[in-house]
């Protein structure tokens, strides 16, 4: 049988500095991870919390003061209605108040629209994209492929992408034409904005392109924005499709 020997020798001079330091970096790479995740998940939360806000506001509108409004505008026909033939100038003064009352209740509409799309809460993405380029002040066309619904926090995403990106054309870009693309791909729900304007938008120049940004980066996605000068602007995102499904 042979024999096993071993030799102890010193470890070189520097090898407890080195060792101090690759630790060093090791604890500040999990500190930094860490605080990563921590970012994320307080993103996270805090776009859920102000989803939640909208959803209660859009509800409280809609069963109180909308309905109040609607029922209050009945009574004011009923009120004309019953009106003698020779009340005419108190007929017109009603008119006014009843046309009033219905661009007041239009404009809460509009407003409720805009917390939590109704469309989307009731078809999913393509009715509610649907909505938004007929209301859009530059013709939009749409290629949306998608079959059924997605996860309440990747539609509501979504949606206020493209909403925010058609606004902000319209606004800046003096486009003639927005094209916009949605559609799954290997788990992915992936978004093309692109307009045909004077390009050389600044992601940096609001709050709005920022905020959609955390919350993209909340759902673990990515936006990116190329507008280059005289040549129009192209929002890609990506959205992963791993949240939980819609109930039902």
């Amino acid at each position: 049988m042979g024999a096993i020997s071993t030799r102890s020798e010193p470890l070189p001079a520097e090898t407890e500095p080195r060792l101090a330091a690759f630790t060093e970096l090791v604890a500040t790479a999990i500190a930094n991870a860490e605080a990563q995740a921590a970012l994320t998940a307080s993103r996270a939360r805090i776009v859920a919390a102000a989803d939640t806000t909208r959803r209660r506001l859009e509800r409280d509108l809609h069963d109180g003061a909308q309905q109040r409004l609607v029922s209050l505008a009945l009574r004011l026909r009923t009120l004309q209605a019953e009106l003698p033939p020779e009340a005419l100038g108190l007929t017109g003064q009603l008119d006014d108040v009843a046309d009033g009352l219905t661009g007041v209740l239009d404009e809460l509409r509009e407003l409720a629209r805009g917390l939590h799309p109704a469309a989307l809460a009731d078809g999913g993405l393509r009715p509610a994209l649907k909505a938004l380029a007929r209301r859009s002040a530059v013709p939009v066309r749409l290629d949306v492929r998608l079959d059924g619904r997605l996860p309440d926090p990747v539609e509501l995403a979504a949606y206020y992408v493209i909403a925010e990106a058609l606004t902000n054309t319209a606004k800046h870009a003096a486009a003639t034409t927005i094209d916009v693309g949605v559609a799954p791909d290997a788990g992915t729900l992936r978004i093309r904005v692109h307009d045909d304007g004077r390009g050389g938008a600044d992601p940096t120049g609001g709050t709005g392109l920022l905020g959609l940004t955390d919350r993209v980066e909340a759902l673990g996605g990515h936006l990116s924005l190329h507008s280059p000068p005289g040549a129009g602007t192209t929002m890609h995102v990506a959205l992963p499709l791993t949240a939980p499904t819609r109930a039902g």
